[in-house]
């Protein structure tokens, strides 16, 4: 009697026709999805906890000055006392005007009213850097400030 045998079959080479499609979709996902980070803060930060917070409507018009210990990478070129922040470079008190200038020749015309100064600052901070802020902001006539702080929890 004959035995039959069953033919092997190959298996057929998976399609990448459709890889390009998947990779454009991930792109795009990630693209729309993760925010680029403009500051390294440079600066440990706990900021201050507080029960009546309202959000900013844009947070494109926002100034960040950061003030704060410098991290522990930079503790030995800069030092441990609070130091000021601003973009991506650790700055003077005097800096200041020229920050604020900068940061609104780099805004429309019609959007220079609307700007916001935030004043990201250490809650262990001393009030004698605070003060020395204001009165450079004031200078500059940016009077439009916001002290950004934490939600505060309740444990009841």
């Amino acid at each position: 009697m004959a035995r039959f045998r069953k033919a092997k079959k190959e298996l057929p080479a998976i399609s990448t026709a459709s890889l390009p499609d998947i990779v454009f979709m991930l792109l795009f996902f990630f693209m729309s999805v993760v925010k680029m980070r403009d500051v390294t803060v440079m600066v440990r930060q706990s900021l201050p906890q507080g029960t009546e917070l309202t959000k900013l409507e844009k947070k494109s018009l926002v100034s960040n000055i950061y003030v704060g210990v410098p991290h522990n990478q930079y503790i030995g070129v800069y030092g441990s006392e609070p130091r000021i922040q601003l973009n991506d470079q650790f700055a003077e008190v005097s800096d200041i005007v020229n920050f604020i200038v900068v940061e609104r020749q780099a805004r429309d015309e019609a959007e220079v009213p609307l700007m916001v100064t935030s004043l990201k600052i250490d809650e262990y901070t001393q009030m004698k850097i605070v003060q020395d802020i204001k009165q450079e902001l004031r200078r500059a006539s940016a009077l439009h400030i916001n002290y950004s702080a934490k939600k505060r929890i309740d444990n009841r």
